[in-house]
């Protein structure tokens, strides 16, 4: 049945404006709208299914009306105007034009942040875990990790462990929760996802609150998701970390790995690595190994990466025995 020309809504009308216009005319206007306002389209043109003839000129006629009477301000303001410099010039360009001199005024996460870490922890102590770990993500580690201290090591687990499984949080969301920390919002842009890598952020804000911190959270995350802790100890340490450790530490952990899975491991690293784990190694040994990376061909990606696996399971494994030390005190 077709649907009256009088009783056409507003977004049906847009479906009806977006459909009529070429493609290069109606992408920039796509461009422009929010998810929200493009999943409200998409469900108005789902169940349109025909109009009566001449709607589209009243469209037409309605649009023009509209936009004689009213002026057109593109949304954004100064993140609009900056997108726009950005793409027509590039990052360099539009950070030279926005970012010298031009005054800005503080993200609502910016005045968390500046929060004294004891009113923080205060506020954040009766809400969710959930909550939490969303706000803290936005921190920087080492003042996210003095957050957690200030809470009891059970809290700091859940916190963690709810934060390593975030991959992407609705900004505007976001900015409401950190409103009502902070009692007070900026003017939101529309709708975007920020992007967390959950696991990654937590091993940051448990290396930067020194190695007792970490090790009575991860002993309370192990009990409960033991993969979880594995996953965050390798984040909180990774194969090119390894080029931190003195000659006689490099010695005691190849010591208990095998030359085949060290070479493995080598392939495509940088001199610089190469150098640090020669070192503990004899001159004959170090030399052989460069002999076999040379005639060791091509060899798959998921292959170097479980050899490096390895070697810092093995790395971890020896620090928690006590053997060695990784320099992960949470120190400059």
């Amino acid at each position: 049945m077709a649907v009256p020309l009088n009783d056409l809504s507003g977004p049906e009308k847009a479906v009806l404006f977006l459909l009529s216009l070429d493609e290069r005319v109606a992408a920039p206007i796509v461009n422009d709208l929010s998810i929200a306002e493009l999943k409200k389209l998409r469900e108005v043109a789902a169940t349109m299914t025909q109009v009566r003839s001449g709607a589209l000129d009243s469209v037409y006629a309605d649009f023009a009306e509209r936009s004689s009477s009213s002026v057109a301000v593109p949304k954004g303001g100064l993140p609009y105007l900056r997108r726009l410099t950005r793409d027509a010039h590039g990052d360099r360009a539009a950070a030279e034009a926005f970012d010298d001199g031009v005054r800005r005024a503080p993200s609502v996460f910016e005045r968390l942040a500046a929060a004294p870490v004891e009113v923080l922890a205060g506020l954040l102590a009766d809400e969710g875990d959930q909550l939490v770990a969303a706000l803290l993500a936005q921190l920087d580690p080492k003042q996210a990790a003095l957050v957690l201290q200030a809470m009891s090591t059970e809290r700091e687990a859940a916190v963690l462990m709810r934060m390593s499984k975030m991959s992407d949080l609705p900004s505007e969301m976001l900015a409401e929760v950190a409103e009502a920390i902070v009692s007070e919002l900026p003017e939101n842009e529309q709708e975007e996802m920020v992007k967390v890598d959950g696991v990654k952020v937590a091993a940051d804000i448990l290396n930067s609150g020194g190695r007792d911190m970490s090790t009575q959270v991860l002993e309370q995350i192990e009990m409960q998701q033991p993969e979880l802790a594995r996953d965050m100890r390798l984040a909180m340490f990774t194969f090119i970390d390894l080029r931190h450790l003195d000659p006689r530490a490099m010695r005691t952990l190849l010591r208990e790995v095998p030359t085949e899975r060290l070479t493995i491991a080598l392939k495509g690293a940088t001199e610089e690595l190469m150098t640090a784990i020669f070192a503990g190694l004899s001159e004959r040994a170090a030399n052989l190994i460069r002999d076999d990376l040379e005639v060791l061909g091509k060899v798959r990606k998921s292959e170097v990466d479980a050899a490096r696996q390895e070697v810092v399971q093995v790395a971890l494994r020896l620090e928690a025995d006590g053997v060695l030390d990784l320099g992960r005190g949470g120190e400059e």
